[in-house]
């Protein structure tokens, strides 16, 4: 009988003894989480901590070092600018591709100056809890003010800095809203302390940045770091170098000029993979050769085993040795290696590298350049009768360049063309017509047709030293700047090309018109 009522009671109350045990887990879910959000320390890195970069470190990015020059020294005389009544910025951003030294330039401001470098990643304001991003931002900018004065840098602000409107809240409840907007007011709060911290972004993407973070108040500074030019690689090269034998053949100023475009972080790459390169050969010194290869290696890729049927080898010979004839008479930038050695998806390839840093290119230099591209496929058709399809890639930037061209530059036709306007829109655009659209097409298939018909005009009239070429290049598989040089001397060139130089030879196109 007592069994029994003891049951009774049990059951009856048995619902209530699970509320409260749910209940306890709860609060210790809360008690726990309470606990962490916004206490776990922010990932940042404190000059102190790790061997400063000095201000001379940072090589090829001088007029950035120029623009912030002088918030290195108000963070280091912060006295003599408050006499003008100069306003520190509040924040600098700094933009350009990735790789460019954006991280140097942040620690060598802050190594400059004397001060503390917090470093953080925009990631690290994004977490899966509401409000633990904005919580680190306010840890952070607090920990930043109690060393008084100091460096704050984010990195890729990107992550947490994006357009609103695309970050998945819904008007400010989301993770990303709430953290970024905790970031505009952390900004708009160095109004009681001007001077004493100073934060220093970076992005590669400036346009996907939310308008509010970019107004003047708060990254009142917008500094482009651009990749350098030749004598900025010059100098990275040789401050990377500095511990780093070299071999007499090396020359680093050929070096930077076969280097256009390329970042500070390629070039010290390029320069620890040819250091590799010659301790896996034994080599107690770096040579040309080894550079070359890790060169290479990051623009074309590493060479493949491929085993390819003596057909396939004569066309990838022909393919190249086309490219680079028409290199060699339409173009300014001459041939620097041929090579019929499979190298990542490539089973050939035809390097160059520019004489000099340009940054714009005229219409017949373009024109020039789509001729190079189409001398493999014009090379098949002359020798071999057909085409094949290792061209794909090149049809791949005849097509990209032919586009920009018509729709970007405005060069859909030639300067002595008395038709219409020539077209320049973005065909991406839903307000372009589809007559306009068909009209695009039809500018760019003639620019490529015409650039097609002249490279099989150039290798057909210089046929023969198109086969020394491939000859050579199938004897040796791999021919150098030097040993294209020999190849063409042997030769009497016809370049078809007037007095205006090399673009000039093709022929000034004409709209086809519309049915």
């Amino acid at each position: 009988m007592l069994a029994t009522e003891i049951q009774e009671f049990a059951f009856a109350w048995y619902p209530v003894f699970g509320v409260v045990f749910m209940a306890v887990l709860l609060f210790i879910f809360v008690k726990l989480l309470g606990s962490t959000v916004g206490k776990t320390k922010p990932e940042y890195v404190k000059a102190s901590d790790t061997a400063p970069v000095l201000w001379e470190d940072v090589q090829g990015v001088d007029a950035a070092k120029d623009e912030l020059m002088d918030v290195a020294e108000w963070l280091r005389e912060p006295d003599r600018f408050a006499a003008l009544g100069a306003q520190p910025p509040r924040g600098v951003l700094l933009y350009g591709p990735p790789g460019t030294g954006k991280t140097m330039l942040a620690r060598a401001v802050a190594a400059q100056a004397g001060v503390d470098f917090f470093a953080a990643s925009g990631s690290s304001f994004v977490e899966m809890f509401v409000g633990r991003g904005a919580a680190r931002i306010r840890r952070l900018f607090k920990e930043a003010r109690k060393s008084g004065r100091a460096v704050i840098f984010i990195d890729e602000i990107d992550a947490v800095g994006g357009h609103r409107s695309s970050s998945g809240g819904d008007g400010g409840s989301g993770e990303r809203e709430q953290a970024l907007n905790q970031l505009l007011v952390e900004l708009d709060g160095f109004e009681k302390d001007p001077g004493t911290v100073i934060v220093i972004a970076a992005s590669n993407t400036v346009h996907k940045l939310d308008e509010a973070l970019l107004r003047p108040g708060r990254f009142d500074r917008q500094v482009l770091v651009a990749p350098p030019d030749r004598d900025g690689r010059e100098a990275i090269l040789r401050a990377h170098a500095k511990r780093k034998p070299l071999a007499a053949d090396l020359d680093l100023t050929d070096v930077a000029r076969k280097t256009t475009g390329m970042t500070g972080a390629q070039l010290a790459n390029a320069l620890n993979e040819g250091a590799i390169i010659a301790g896996r050969a034994g080599r107690f010194a770096m040579t040309r050769d080894d550079l070359d290869e890790a060169l290479l290696r990051q623009s074309v890729g590493s060479q493949q085993a491929r085993r390819l049927s003596t057909k396939e080898r004569l066309i990838v010979a022909y393919h190249e040795a086309g490219h680079a004839l028409c290199r060699k008479l339409v173009c300014a930038d001459p041939p620097e290696i041929l090579s019929v050695v499979a190298r990542g998806g490539a089973l050939g390839f035809v390097a160059h590298s520019p004489q000099e840093d340009s940054y714009m290119e005229s219409r017949d230099e373009l024109l020039a350049e789509v001729v190079c591209l189409l001398g493999g496929r014009a090379a098949e058709e002359e020798v071999m009768g057909e085409s094949y399809s290792g061209a794909s890639s090149d049809l791949a930037r005849v097509h990209k360049v032919c586009k920009q061209m018509v729709t970007e530059f405005g060069m859909g036709v030639a300067l002595d063309h008395d038709g219409p306007p020539p077209i320049a829109m973005p065909t991406e655009d839903y307000s372009v017509s589809d007559a306009t659209r068909r009209e695009v097409d039809l500018a760019s298939m003639t620019l490529a047709r015409e650039a097609h018909r002249q490279a099989r005009a150039l290798l057909a009239a210089n046929r023969d030293c198109l086969d020394d070429i491939a000859g050579t290049a199938l004897e040796r598989e791999t021919l150098s700047r030097e040993e294209l040089d020999e190849i063409f001397a042997r030769h009497e060139l016809r370049a078809l090309v007037d007095s205006r130089g090399s673009g000039a030879a093709l022929v000034a196109m004409t709209r086809e018109k519309r049915e």
